[in-house]
């Protein structure tokens, strides 16, 4: 806990919150407010975590539309500014300490680690003839976590009990929804900085006792695949995995957890993987991609794709009143962080494809019709060159190069 409360860890944990933006919890007060006092504040907090009297505000509960899914919501806890700096201090000291215990199988939330690496790991093993998919989601993990099997976990590496009991006070803050405060018995926020280090500190057992067992697990946050070489392979490791997350408190989605082939394809994180089975229309020695009957590919997902072209109409209605100019430099890093998720997809076609209508987009906000002449008047190397628009065609590596 010493290292905790020191002086520079709540400094350094100041300025992450600050630069990871976002609105503030129960009390009202903003970033901006926060900083305006922030010596008294973090010397506030210093003299409480010293003397373990520090009790955190209930998280403000914000329910996020799910994306393609009308009438559902993701529930988002979110900590005050002065927890979240508390949180923050907490995991500067908690990561270093468990990330060597994190098991290979693991992706999320882990410095060095992306989805990329976690596509490419499947990807190779689909490449060996594990084409049998498990693909499996785990049932409201955030909001059912056990709070007990979680602090016992964290106990086998943390001996201090002012920091288990920190743990415990954050995990059971409370929440304030519709000005009602409402008590968290299991489950920790979605939306907690320290959260995502949690659910890993209890998934850990489960990853470890699947690679133990020979089961090729890929995990992803609360996603995850196991790539297998038969369904009788698959059903049985789907019923040993039950039996493992059952012992830690948890349970598997089943609406959204299936067994399938690769030909008939399956997603995880944001993409679509499939053999493909449709006759190509060129000879093969036309084809100067090397692509072949049968190769494997991914893409992004519909929902996905949705999502993108639904920021894209947001930011382009024809009666925003926004310059060009302007409204580019807004769009700019939507597409760049969408484009550069995807850019190692198979993808040039959907990006192409995308480029173009994201043009016809502005000429319709610029010249407030969707059939217009913007073509003329606002060219595509006005707007590419001059205004900087981002082109998604030029995220793809082996075409930036070329340009």
């Amino acid at each position: 806990m010493d290292k905790v409360y020191k002086r520079w860890n709540l400094e350094d944990a100041w300025l992450k919150v600050k630069g990871n933006g976002g609105a503030g919890g129960v009390d009202g007060q903003s970033l901006m407010d926060f900083e305006k006092v922030l010596e008294k504040q973090l010397d506030r907090l210093h003299a409480e975590l010293k003397s373990d009297t520090y009790q955190p505000l209930p998280v403000r509960r914000q329910l996020i539309p799910k994306a393609g899914q009308p009438g559902k919501f993701r529930p988002l806890g979110i900590p005050t500014i002065y927890d979240r700096v508390c949180q923050q201090a907490l995991l500067n000291r908690l990561e270093p300490i468990f990330e060597p215990v994190f098991d290979d199988a693991s992706f999320g939330y882990r410095k060095g680690r992306s989805t990329k690496d976690a596509m490419r790991k499947i990807w190779k093993e689909l490449g060996t003839g594990a084409e049998w998919i498990i693909d499996a989601d785990l049932k409201d993990f955030f909001g059912s976590v056990n709070h007990e099997k979680l602090l016992t976990l964290v106990a086998q590496r943390i001996s201090d009990g002012r920091v288990l009991r920190l743990i415990e006070r954050m995990l059971k803050a409370g929440v304030l929804s519709e000005g009602q405060r409402l008590p968290t018995e299991q489950g920790t926020p979605q939306g907690g900085i320290v959260s995502p280090l949690l659910s890993n500190i209890l998934l850990t057992p489960f990853d470890r006792e699947m690679r133990r067992r020979g089961f090729r697990l890929t995990r992803y946050a609360d996603d995850w695949v196991v790539t297998c070489h038969t369904r009788a392979e698959a059903c049985r490791v789907l019923a040993e995995a039950t039996k493992i997350l059952e012992a830690l408190g948890v349970t598997l989605n089943v609406e959204k957890t299936r067994i399938v082939h690769v030909t008939t394809g399956f997603e995880f994180l944001g993409y679509k993987i499939k053999r493909g089975r449709r006759p190509l229309k060129l000879a093969p020695g036309k084809i100067r991609t090397g692509c072949r009957q049968g190769n494997l590919y991914a893409y992004p997902r519909e929902k996905s794709i949705e999502h993108f072209k639904d920021q894209i109409r947001q930011r382009t209605r024809r009666k925003a009143p926004v310059s060009t100019r302007a409204l580019i430099a807004e769009l700019n890093p939507v597409i760049r962080g969408w484009g550069q998720h995807y850019c190692k997809a198979h993808i040039r076609t959907l990006f192409a494809q995308l480029d173009r209508w994201i043009l016809r987009r502005l000429w319709s906000q610029r010249f407030k019709r969707w059939r217009c002449r913007g073509w003329k008047q606002l060219p595509e190397r006005h707007l590419y060159g001059e205004l900087g628009l981002v082109r998604l065609i030029y995220l793809i590596p082996s075409l930036h190069l070329r340009h």
